[in-house]
């Protein structure tokens, strides 16, 4: 896992695995992984997959960099408090899932909750086999 500062503002986490390092073999996959973890968790909540990339080859001016395969994202949210309004900016939660040609990449913004982040981190990390 990897932090860094994506255009000089957003924080994020990034796992890259090789193909011959997890036993999964497409994004559905792992999405599917995962989502099995926000199932489980009691204050964690399923949103939906967004297909990143049907969406982005479908407009008419996009561009996809070719090495990308396919993406998409895991929308969920933690939530057990709401107690002001900003925390909606930094909600729900996404984890990016972008196949490559020899590897996958999981990413994700930090949560601003330490325990949370370190959650995301584990389920991540796990997909490694």
């Amino acid at each position: 896992m990897q932090k860094t500062i994506f255009m000089d503002k957003y924080p994020v986490q990034s796992f890259k695995i090789l193909k011959t390092q997890t036993l999964y073999k497409t994004v559905d996959e792992i999405i599917n992984y995962l989502k099995a973890f926000i199932d489980k968790n009691p204050v964690c909540i399923y949103i939906t997959i967004f297909d990143h990339y049907k969406h982005t080859q479908s407009l008419e001016e996009s561009s996809i960099a070719p090495e990308i395969k396919d993406a998409k994202n895991l929308l969920f949210c933690f939530g057990k408090q709401l107690n002001d309004p900003k925390i909606l900016a930094v909600r729900p939660r996404s984890i990016g899932v972008t196949e490559m040609e020899d590897f996958f990449s999981i990413d994700f913004i930090d949560a601003p909750n330490e325990q949370l982040n370190s959650t995301m981190i584990e389920w991540v990390n796990s997909i490694q086999s």
